[in-house]
């Protein structure tokens, strides 16, 4: 089966858990930005975590099936409509052949999440079936979908039953309009003054639309920076570096103002000074912040970082035990 796509969306690309190990020659890990949104779509339908789903940004697409399939949409809350009927997310929906699938306006949040019993069938590049827009990789030909595409469905590698009957409210993620991130300081957080952390640390930021898979950019307060010689090869900026490779989730701060986290796209080095990372447990909820989102940045310890993930692959690994 497969579904043909009528109208796009704004920004609709197929995604799947990432491309890692190729981030040493400057392409990103990728995949889904909101991780367990997606993977919770996936179990609902019967999929394993590894099948290709759709990510869609603020405005979702409008597409037909040409067979039977079971769906489910999860993430950021929006109408959701079968030939013109509303229906609902975190849980399946079966489609015949032929109807029409489409979306309304997202409610809170940025990106809502498509998956299909067996998986969006697009071939698998370098380990992953999700989109690189910026380097034309991946995903349907490497960019995001447009009118008149056919995207085909595949047998996907069976989870051992139906899946889920829903996800229920208690567990699914929250598209808060206040936020705490948890950080842990960067390699180059020396380069601040303490006046310049602490206002890292304490402010309440906004996020700016400039926001996307690449990274995030906020407004706030200006941030201090420790006065230096810049050393040959870093540019005038205070925030300049010689060039340094970035961790994902690192936080730059150009011009000492607008802090950037960078996301699941970013590249892999450049010349701007890391002052702190997001832990890896808070990139998903990084992800579902819309435009205006206050967001506070809380300090953590490498410790308190490890075991936010062990929590988060916990939760993780209880959603798929659940259904096998």
């Amino acid at each position: 089966m497969a579904f043909e796509i009528d109208e796009p969306g704004l920004s609709t690309t197929v995604q799947d858990r990432g491309r890692l190990g190729y981030y040493n020659v400057g392409i990103p890990q990728g995949g889904s930005m909101d991780q367990l949104s997606a993977e919770m779509a996936n179990a609902v339908v019967g999929n394993t975590a590894e099948e290709a789903v759709l990510e869609c940004t603020y405005l979702g697409p409008r597409f037909r099936t040409t067979d039977s399939a079971v769906v489910a949409i999860t993430g950021a809350p929006v109408d959701v409509k079968v030939n013109g009927e509303s229906r609902e997310q975190w849980t399946r929906l079966e489609l015949s052949a032929g109807d029409e699938l489409s979306f309304g306006f997202l409610t809170a949040g940025t990106r809502f999440y498509i998956a299909v019993r067996g998986g969006i069938d697009v071939p698998v590049v370098l380990g992953s079936r999700s989109t690189y827009t910026l380097g034309s990789l991946g995903g349907f030909k490497g960019r995001k979908l447009q009118a008149g595409d056919v995207l085909h469905v595949g047998p996907g590698t069976a989870a051992g039953n139906q899946g889920l009957d829903g996800i229920g409210a208690e567990q699914r993620p929250t598209f808060a309009r206040e936020q705490s991130i948890r950080v842990v300081r960067g390699l180059y957080d020396h380069r601040l003054t303490e006046a310049g952390m602490e206002t890292l640390l304490s402010a309440t930021w906004t996020l700016t639309p400039v926001a996307d898979r690449t990274g995030l950019r906020y407004s706030g307060p200006v941030i201090e920076w420790r006065p230096r010689e810049q050393p040959f090869g870093a540019g005038s900026d205070p925030s300049n570096i010689v060039d340094a490779g970035y961790a994902v989730g690192s936080i730059q701060i150009p011009g000492g103002k607008e802090p950037i986290a960078l996301h699941r796209d970013a590249v892999s080095g450049g010349g701007y000074a890391m002052v702190a990372t997001v832990i890896s447990a808070d990139m998903d909820l990084l992800a579902r912040s819309a435009p205006g989102t206050k967001t506070r940045f809380r300090v953590v310890t490498i410790e308190d970082a490890l075991a936010a993930r062990a929590d988060y692959r916990a939760a993780c690994s209880k959603l798929w035990g659940s259904i096998l």
